[in-house]
């Protein structure tokens, strides 16, 4: 994947969804939408609806759906009505944070004519490892039940917004040109300004925000440190920090490049740790708490040092209440102490 809006000709074979397009493609009888089956209305996964044009196609619950492994079948088959935008996020994920929302509000400005699948790297790993998600965010998009590539990491409003054109415009060429209406949804008043502006960041921040945007993670690195200096206390500042960190180390460097390193070390303290920030930028939390942890009792001085101050990075970034890391804190405090 990259960071290069899509063409109708990179549409087939952005990626493998074989095992899920089988499993959706089975027998099912008729089921509610969100419970596993065919929405109410859909097309057979692979074919275009009829009457794609004028009146919307089907209802849905929602433009904005919480896509699951054992779900994904009906948003295949919402596919060959409305193009999808699969948006692949975690909860401890700054960049996401920054992002969902902005595909949340195109969306709904599309008015049916796109549907947003949201998909929990966490608690999805068939989805994260279909889609090669190998850090997140991870955007793609199903047209007519295949998959395309759109692009990783944060992008500004309006490089999204001519990302879902072209999308469209790929849908319309592939014969996935209909819509679809939010059941029970009363008609949008013109005059409506929707929801309140949201809080504005405080200042340091936004200057994070605003550079990792541009891909100055050393600048966003600095920004979070400032606040952190400013505000010890500063839980949003500490996550962020962690987070642009993870992703100043992974920049220049390709996963098959870390996982060969880290194959050829299994003792290396530093090939471990850049496996276990490949491993946490996908979302294979355990993978990477699992890594490190196993070669804490093995090492000594400043490598043990090292493993701990990268565990501890890892803990502010999924959340301390979060159970993976009430486990992982708890072993590796029995490791050192």
């Amino acid at each position: 994947m990259s960071n290069v809006p899509p063409t109708p000709s990179g549409l087939r074979g952005a990626v493998d969804l074989s095992s899920l397009v089988d499993r959706a493609q089975r027998p099912a009888g008729p089921t509610a939408p969100g419970a596993g089956g065919a929405p109410a209305g859909a097309a057979p996964a692979g074919g275009v609806p009829a009457g794609a044009e004028g009146a919307a196609d089907l209802t849905v619950p929602s433009l904005v759906l919480d896509v699951t492994d054992q779900t994904f079948q009906d948003v295949l088959q919402l596919s060959t009505i409305v193009p999808v935008i699969v948006d692949i996020w975690a909860e401890w994920c700054g960049p996401c944070k920054q992002l969902s929302p902005i595909l949340e509000q195109l969306t709904a400005e599309y008015d049916g004519r796109v549907l947003l699948a949201k998909v929990d790297a966490d608690t999805n790993p068939q989805l994260v490892q279909a889609f090669q998600a190998q850090s997140i965010p991870t955007v793609a998009a199903l047209i007519g039940g295949r998959p395309l590539g759109l692009f990783v990491g944060a992008l500004p409003e309006a490089q999204v917004r001519d990302v879902y054109e072209q999308v469209l415009a790929a849908a319309e060429q592939n014969g996935v040109s209909g819509r679809v209406a939010v059941d029970g949804a009363a008609p949008v008043d013109a005059g409506d300004q929707g929801e309140p502006e949201p809080e504005p960041l405080p200042p340091h921040h936004q200057a994070a925000y605003d550079a990792i945007e541009q891909g100055d993670y050393a600048t966003a690195i600095q920004e979070y440190k400032t606040a952190i200096a400013q505000d010890p206390h500063d839980q949003m500042a500490v996550a962020g920090l962690a987070q642009v960190s993870l992703l100043d180390r992974l920049q220049g460097h390709t996963a098959d490049e870390i996982r060969s390193a880290a194959a050829a070390g299994p003792s290396d303290v530093a090939a471990q740790t850049a496996v276990a920030d490949l491993d946490i930028s996908g979302g294979h939390v355990d993978d990477a708490f699992g890594r490190l942890l196993d070669l804490v009792p093995t090492v000594f001085g400043a490598d043990r040092e090292a493993l701990r101050v990268r565990l501890v990075e890892y803990f502010e970034l999924i959340g301390s209440d979060d159970p993976r890391v009430v486990a992982a804190r708890r072993r590796l405090a029995s490791a050192l102490y």
